[in-house]
């Protein structure tokens, strides 16, 4: 198992080099190395995977039923959503089915309800159901008054995003895919059968290049001379209520869709929080997450309208994630077998649930671009991840795990609950957290609603102790 952070990159080539780990980065390696004969990388500018996008979104598996018909999206989006949920609970990673409601608020939103059912069907998704205002209150009682109807999609789940980015990194680093962090590749060049990544760790040479980079997937393409598209970073804000908010609501409420997005939504998470957002905002700037009193605003004017109540809740946080969105309503997958070279960008907030989908179809484009995937596919060790949710009970509450070990009952974030085991576990584990943050997406720990005000001072010590 190789995971590097500094020092120089190791010399000679690999078949396939992918640069960016957040989701699909993750995803593509975890497949390829489903082929014990290719020597695999896995090239991450910032020091830990799941740095960017992925860590930053609505959290939603998808059913795909809202895509473009015919895309290679709503395929990808239908396929791996199936597979993600097999995966999620092979997995231990946290997945609650709690359903979607798209809320009409207006006549023109109610009579745009039908179209999205049939275009639920023409995406293979049949389970939709339009229901009446009675239903719709009686399922949420505390919706704001006004609604005239909604369209029920029970299909929508919710999922630890986190998790799942760390479970396929940490399946391909135990099956010989090396990682290398802390790596932003600043130039390609491409010449006799060899792409060569200049990092400012040094070089690394590969025969197949993979550039799932995500916002930064357009700059990656010019190096190679393409201009095929154009990322436009998509900025959605995001606000974190309070656990004590959790029982406002038992669906995801979506509002109707427009050509920006799926618009701001109230929707539990895993962890037993309620978001609201994203915004939709359009940047120049891909580093620009940071929130704005703007966007706040406009997410708690929305709020006001699907969910009074909630603003009576407290907040426990706010974050802004950045979407890699194109000119085109659809993913940018292109192969360049000529170069030896398969382009994924465009991936936006449906990339978590077509991770595993895209992963195949990439592998796929490999092999038609000439890469031996080396004889038989062997079937990879399954990982247990660590338990995040609140669907199923957590270490502390496991009684013979605490005898057997104490340390999973003594709890060190007593906001999120979680345990000094735990905490070890992390820091010990295939893709070890590099700094707080990190470790707080392993386990919750600092996630609460003191944002780290208490426990983090012997958060900082165990991780500290453990030379991290």
């Amino acid at each position: 198992m190789t995971v590097t952070v500094n020092g120089p990159l190791p010399s000679g080539s690999y078949d396939v080099a992918v640069v960016g780990a957040g989701v699909v980065g993750c995803a593509i390696t975890r497949e390829l190395a489903r082929h014990p004969r290719l020597r695999v990388a896995l090239v991450e500018a910032q020091d830990d995977v799941g740095q960017g996008t992925s860590k930053a979104n609505t959290a939603i598996l998808h059913t795909g039923f809202d895509a473009v018909p015919g895309s290679l999206e709503a395929r990808l989006v239908r396929e791996g959503s199936r597979q993600l949920a097999a995966y999620a609970a092979e997995s231990g990673i946290a997945v609650e089915p709690v359903g979607a409601l798209l809320v009409a608020w207006d006549e023109e939103q109610l009579a745009a309800l039908p179209q999205l059912a049939e275009k639920a069907v023409r995406n293979e998704y049949g389970d939709t159901r339009l229901i009446d205002p009675p239903e719709l209150y009686e399922r949420e009682p505390h919706l704001g008054p006004g609604a005239l109807g909604a369209l029920h999609v029970p299909g929508e789940s919710i999922i630890c995003p986190w998790t799942t980015t760390l479970a396929y990194a940490t399946q391909a680093v135990g099956h010989g895919v090396d990682l290398h962090l802390n790596s932003p590749v600043s130039k390609v060049s491409w010449g006799e059968g060899v792409h060569i990544l200049t990092t400012p760790r040094g070089t690394l040479h590969t025969r197949y290049l993979v550039n799932a980079a995500g916002l930064h997937a357009d700059t990656l393409d010019r190096h190679l001379g393409h201009h095929d598209f154009t990322v436009t970073p998509r900025r959605g804000q995001l606000i974190v209520f309070d656990q004590l908010a959790r029982e406002l609501v038992h669906h995801i409420l979506l509002p109707v869709p427009t050509a920006l997005g799926k618009g701001v939504l109230v929707a539990p998470t895993v962890y037993g929080n309620l978001l609201l957002g994203p915004t939709a905002e359009d940047l120049d700037d891909k580093r620009a997450t940071g929130s704005t009193s703007q966007g706040l605003a406009l997410l708690r004017g929305k709020g006001a309208r699907i969910l009074p109540a909630l603003l009576d809740e407290e907040v426990t946080a706010v974050y802004a994630g950045l979407r890699a969105a194109t000119e085109e309503d659809d993913y940018r997958i292109t192969a360049h077998p000529e170069q030896a070279y398969v382009t994924v960008g465009g991936i936006r907030s449906t990339g978590l649930t077509a991770s595993m989908a895209i992963a195949a179809h990439v592998t796929g484009l490999l092999a038609d671009a000439g890469l031996d995937l080396g004889g038989p596919v062997r079937d990879l060790d399954p990982v247990r991840m660590p338990n995040l949710g609140e669907s199923h009970p957590r270490p502390h509450q496991n009684a013979q795990l605490v005898a057997a070990d104490p340390e999973y009952g003594t709890l060190v974030c007593h906001c999120e609950r979680v345990s000094r085991g735990e905490i070890r576990d992390a820091l010990v584990s295939t893709v070890p957290p590099r700094n707080l943050d990190g470790l707080r997406r392993r386990t919750r720990a600092r996630a609460g609603r003191c944002q780290g005000f208490y426990c983090g001072a012997a958060v900082r010590e165990l991780f500290e102790g453990a030379g991290a």
